[in-house]
């Protein structure tokens, strides 16, 4: 059952293992809702993309931001950003813990600590955290860039941030601080496929990053697509909203088949049951894919389901 502790997904794995066609994905936290413009936009599949294709996607996504576009750079997916910066950031490294698994292998040698004993030197931090959605606010995120003004570095990421922007620590990007952050298209925009991410942060991080990538970091429907979705402050504004109802759906249904849901991100929802890896297979053989974890066999992290997902959810957690 390896395959499933490592990362969310697994899709074809599960239907092997289990069975089954019409498998609803919750494995992931990615918005089962995606953004509806990409299938009528115009790709050229036949040309490299042009240098100021990628800078009006990039002024797109600073504009999204809050930020000058001197400080944005596009990457081919912020997995890809967090190692790349990983790499150039380098030298004593702590990461809080549990998190995602890739912030422990950015920089090598890098420690887990709790919130609470992040000292100083080079920190690796999410908001929201993934995998239980504890999300900090601006003030305490400021104390712990703060603490790194002459140490270290503050490697945030915000992957999870676009369902409430509040928290971000966007707007203190600047040359001056320590503090670099990872921001992902596909989860709040539901197209992970598109593999598309943003690094933010000071201009000469940016620049070598640019120097890493090469003339054309990201594809040409990654430009088309994630122009076009960043511009569309409509539909954002709309999806908000929607998200954070269909999550209070979620929490309802959890609490009534006896479980008590953590986590402030609305795209999933953490629980802790005697045994998680059971109650993942149970969900399996009703075509249902969540996360469990290795290194914590009682969680189980659950993705918010899209059209007609609740109540198959709701009937697979009430079968036994």
């Amino acid at each position: 059952m390896t395959s499933w502790t490592w990362h969310g997904g697994g899709l074809e794995a599960a239907r092997r293992q289990f069975g089954g066609e019409d498998w609803i994905d919750l494995s992931t936290g990615i918005n089962p809702h995606p953004w509806p413009g990409a299938n009528g936009l115009a790709i050229d599949w036949q040309r490299l993309p042009e240098r100021h294709e990628l800078a009006a996607l990039e002024a797109a996504a600073a504009s999204y931001f809050g930020l000058d576009p001197r400080h944005v750079c596009a990457v081919p997916g912020t997995e890809i950003g967090l190692r790349l910066v990983g790499g150039l950031i380098g030298g004593t490294a702590r990461y809080v813990a549990p998190t995602y698994r890739t912030h422990g292998e950015m920089i090598a040698g890098a420690t887990p600590v709790a919130l609470d004993e992040a000292g100083g030197g080079t920190l690796i931090l999410a908001n929201p955290n993934n995998p239980d959605g504890r999300t900090l606010p601006p003030v305490r995120l400021l104390e712990l860039l703060d603490t790194r003004a002459n140490d270290g570095w503050l490697l945030l990421d915000e992957a999870f941030a676009d369902v409430d922007p509040a928290p971000s620590l966007a707007g203190a990007i600047d040359d001056a601080r320590r503090l670099v952050i990872f921001r992902s298209f596909g989860k709040f925009f539901g197209l992970a496929g598109v593999r598309l991410g943003f690094v933010l942060g000071p201009a000469p991080i940016l620049d070598a990053i640019r120097a890493a990538l090469g003339a054309w970091p990201v594809s040409a429907a990654a430009i088309t697509i994630g122009t076009a979705a960043y511009r569309d402050r409509a539909w954002i504004e709309a999806m908000r909203s929607q998200l954070q109802s269909e999550a209070e759906a979620l929490d309802t249904i959890l609490i009534g088949a006896g479980h008590r849901p953590t986590g402030a991100c609305p795209l999933f929802r953490l629980i802790e049951v005697p045994d998680g890896m059971a109650l993942f297979e149970r969900l399996a053989r009703h075509a249902i894919l969540t996360r469990p974890f290795a290194e914590q066999p009682r969680w189980l992290r659950i993705g918010l389901p899209g059209d007609g997902g609740l109540a198959r959810l709701e009937a697979a957690l009430a079968h036994g």
